[in-house]
């Protein structure tokens, strides 16, 4: 039996448990036959939960109550249970190892205060064998937590650092092979923004960065996401919430050795305030490996729209590591449809769109006759006869899902502007889901 399958049917097992769930005889008849090794884990982990509970982390990518690493860097992986009970330290981690005989052991308890873990993370922070330990913890029922990084290279738990934080989260700024930790908290009360800090290794010490400005408190968080700035630079975006119903970007990266936000700086003066009235994020839109930030730009004018949903285009432009922006690509984004269209930047800001219930007309405004031409048409079909409905008229079907027939039509300035039904869906994208907030 390999040890993922262990691990797996450990879960399984632990699952299980937490929820209640009973077998009768016959489910456990139905039970694959456990390993002597797998026996040997269970007995030792049985043993050491003696009055605690499994924890499993609320938050991150790694949610598991039993988890693995190569915590030493010897090759082999050692077990990781995230557990708490009435002790004076109630949060526990329980770490097991090995042994070549198949002897499962606990080799060490990592015991901290705390009401519950919130994000755990295994990284190589200091370049040594092995991958160091982050964990986050809830330090009380408010808004206090705490991060720590724990080092295993000499063959025990090191605690190498222990901050606050509200949100954190690893990245590679400077591209070395290594992970530093960012850290985002409250700043003062005054500014009432937030302050970003990098914690990373230098020459084998632990290097705290001067605390960097955010455009707003952290509590407004509403993504954080590592990409590349024009250049290929690795850059950290953080997206907020702010008071005027907008999502601000906040864009953080090493220049110069020097941690700094690009997008909100008193030297550059520049801030990215990317939509106003609706939320859209910061993307790799264009698939090009840089991520792009979006920005409106107000239409010419619309027919049949409400007056309150004043309708804008997306201006999609990409940052280098000097605030300097580079126009990548033009949308119209239709968010209660969940589709959005790419347009030519030659002809973008000139667009018009009308609709009539689930059909969309864009046309193009000419400033010297005074006038518009059609371009081409969306349309979007959902009834029983969608697929047929979406080919007749001389329509074309540009995307089909479960239940949806989406559907265009060239108008009579197409040729003029170079569309064609090949680049029509080219043109054509559905909006992703965040799986992780819901968010588009």
């Amino acid at each position: 039996m390999n040890r993922k399958w262990m691990i797996t049917a450990f879960c399984a097992m632990a699952a299980l448990l937490l929820t209640g769930c009973s077998m009768t005889v016959e489910d456990m008849y139905t039970l694959p036959k456990r390993s002597a090794q797998y026996s040997q884990l269970q007995s030792a982990i049985d043993s050491a939960m003696v009055g605690l509970r499994y924890s499993a982390p609320i938050s991150g990518e790694n949610q598991q109550s039993v988890q693995m690493a190569d915590l030493d860097g010897d090759g082999v992986e050692e077990y990781l249970i995230f557990a708490s009970g009435n002790r004076e330290k109630p949060l526990q981690i329980l770490i097991f190892t090995q042994e070549e005989d198949g002897t499962c052991l606990l080799a060490e308890v990592i015991a901290s205060n705390g009401t519950a873990f919130e994000q755990v993370e295994y990284v190589d922070f200091d370049g040594r064998p092995g991958c160091e330990l982050i964990v986050g913890r809830q330090v009380s029922d408010q808004v206090l937590r705490s991060v720590s990084v724990y080092t295993f290279a000499d063959g025990s738990a090191e605690q190498q650092l222990a901050v606050g934080y509200s949100k954190f989260l690893t990245c590679d700024l400077d591209a070395d092979g290594s992970s530093e930790l960012m850290v985002l908290r409250p700043g003062e009360a005054e500014t009432e923004r937030g302050m970003a800090v990098l914690y990373r290794m230098v020459d084998g010490q632990i290097s705290r960065s001067v605390e960097t400005e955010m455009s707003e408190p952290p509590e407004q968080i509403r993504r954080i996401m590592v990409g590349k700035l024009q250049g290929g630079i690795p850059a950290v975006y953080v997206a907020s919430g702010s008071q005027t119903n907008s999502i601000v970007t906040d864009v953080f990266a090493l220049k110069d050795e020097k941690f700094v936000n690009i997008a909100f700086s008193n030297e550059s003066h520049t801030t990215v305030q990317t939509l106003w009235n609706f939320y859209v994020y910061a993307e790799d839109i264009d698939e090009d490996g840089i991520v792009e930030l979006p920005c409106l730009v107000p239409m010419q004018g619309t027919e049949n729209w409400p007056e309150e949903e004043k309708i804008y285009l997306l201006r999609w432009f990409s940052m280098d590591l000097n605030g300097k922006e580079t126009d990548k690509l033009y949308t119209f984004h239709n968010y209660p449809g969940g589709w959005y269209i790419h347009l030519d930047e030659a002809w973008a800001e000139r667009v018009i769109v009308t609709q009539e219930a689930e059909t969309y007309t864009f046309h193009v405004w000419d400033e010297d006759s005074q006038g518009t031409t059609a371009l081409f048409t969306v349309f979007v079909f959902t009834g029983g006869t969608r697929d047929e409905d979406a080919v007749r008229e001389g329509r074309f079907a540009l995307y089909r899902t479960e239940g949806i027939a989406y559907a265009a039509r060239l108008e009579l300035g197409a040729s003029e502007y170079g569309i064609t039904e090949e680049n029509m869906t080219q043109r054509f994208h559905l909006i992703r889901q965040d799986w992780r907030t819901g968010d588009t």
